[in-house]
This record gives C-alpha cells, structure tokens and sequence, in this order.
C-alpha cells in the first residue's frame, strides 16, 4: 500500500502554506514559486496539484503583486484526506477495481481470500487522514505524539 507522489507532495505543499501563510496573525498569499523552493517540488507539478486543490474548494488564488494562494478555511479545519482525495484516486489497499465492489479480483470474478483484510486497511488509513488536520502536521501532533498530547490533556482536567 503506498500514497501516490500526488497526495504526498499536495499534503506537503499545503503544510507549507499553513505554516508560511500567515505572518503576525495575519493571512498572506503563498506563491507556489516559494513552496516549490522550499519543499524541492517542480513548480509546473505544483501548478497542476494547485488547479486540482483549488477546484476542491482548499485553496483560493490571489492575483497580482503579492498574490499566490492562501488556504479556503483554517489549518485546523482542512484534513489531510480531503487534500488527498482532492489530488488522488481514493487510497485503496485492494487490488479490485471498486471499493466495496462485488467483482473481485480474482480471474474468475470472485474476492481474494483477504480481500476484506486489505478493504478493512484502506478503511483505517483513510479514518486516520481524516482525523488529522494540517495544524497537526505542521505543529508535529501526528500518530503518537498527537494521542500523547491528547492523553496529557485528559490527565490535566
């Protein structure tokens, strides 16, 4: 199972915007020129995954001087699955052509024998992706760390 290059630099290129687009409390426009300097991302691969984010309601553009994108709603707001699937074809771990599809992939149409092992996976990845929001990702609270912190907080009440 593997995240395409489009969903990894997407998510990438939207945490640099979270974490570069605001200046002392204060939402600017990102060029896509500074985020593909930063994360060393072609900045022609990055206009087209931007056209797709955009579209999804993610991103907005600003044009003129200073202009760039900046993002639709608050970091903490935007999860990690919906840029994902914004860029990307659904994060699947079958090799079946439809999720949840009756038609297996198998030759004679049937499911594998762990088909459901692998749809159950691709279940819990995609749970996960949207339990986390790009405020996580840029202040470090993924995986571990996150149920940390949100164990400490439970601890402190």
């Amino acid at each position: 199972m593997r995240l395409s290059t489009k969903g990894r630099y997407a998510v990438m290129a939207m945490a640099d915007l979270a974490r570069n687009g605001r200046t002392d409390g204060v939402q600017r426009a990102v060029s896509l020129a500074e985020i593909a300097a930063r994360q060393e991302i072609s900045l022609s691969y990055l206009e087209q995954l931007f056209a797709r984010l955009r579209k999804s309601g993610l991103v907005q553009s600003v044009r003129g001087p200073g202009g760039g994108y900046r993002l639709a709603k608050g970091a903490h707001e935007t999860v990690v699955a919906e840029i994902v699937l914004a860029v990307d074809e659904p994060i699947r771990a079958t090799r079946c052509i439809g999720h949840s599809s009756p038609k297996g992939c198998m030759m004679a149409g049937e499911r594998c024998i762990t088909h459901n092992l692998w749809e159950d996976l691709g279940d819990e990845i995609h749970r996960y992706l949207a339990g986390v929001s790009l405020e996580d990702v840029v202040m470090n609270r993924t995986g571990r760390r996150r149920r940390t912190s949100e164990s400490d907080v439970g601890v402190a009440a």
